[in-house]
């Protein structure tokens, strides 16, 4: 989330931005689940859309899995999803073809059956050189949504890791406020 930060604040300089970092993750207390990070967000969104009437979220990988699941849950603005996926369940079987993956994996994240209850606009973003998440999982969860909310775009020659810093990721998110 952190290194993040400063491409959402330039893209979006007249909106307050609020980050959530992961149980677990970043020298953060507790242990993630999918369940506690579903939990967390409900919280972090109900007290922003107190003082907020107008609440966009954006959730990057994992984060993206917590951001659908949330925006099926509550009333947003606006949805982006920056390298997301259909499952993580599917992401990791197509990584380890050679373990259980399905019967081994707890947390699931299964974005593809929460986006159709997505009532958002949504702006999905593809990094063109994924390492982590397969273009083809991204595409997938495109198909979930209802027809005609989602804009998807590729950031050429970016990276997982590295999608922020491209030039085109900016252009793309402040084409989107």
């Amino acid at each position: 989330m952190s290194s993040s930060l400063p491409a959402y604040v330039n893209a979006f300089p007249d909106h307050a931005v609020y980050g959530m970092h992961y149980r677990g993750y970043s020298g953060s207390a507790g242990s993630p689940s999918e369940s506690a990070l579903r939990e967390d967000a409900l919280q972090l969104y109900d007290r922003v859309a107190r003082s907020h009437p107008e609440v966009m979220l954006v959730g990057r990988s994992l984060g993206s899995g917590v951001a659908v699941w949330l925006a099926s849950q509550r009333q947003v603005s606006r949805l982006i999803l920056i390298t997301p996926f259909n499952s993580l369940q599917e992401v990791a079987a197509s990584q380890f073809p050679y373990f259980p993956v399905k019967w081994l994996l707890q947390d699931k994240y299964e974005s593809w059956r929460f986006a159709p209850a997505v009532t958002a606009p949504t702006l999905i973003l593809e990094a063109e050189r994924d390492e982590v998440i397969p273009g083809a999982s991204t595409r997938a969860l495109v198909t979930h949504f209802r027809p005609g909310l989602v804009t998807f775009n590729v950031v050429a020659e970016a990276h997982h890791n590295t999608i922020s810093e491209h030039p085109q990721f900016g252009e793309f998110l402040q084409e989107w406020r």
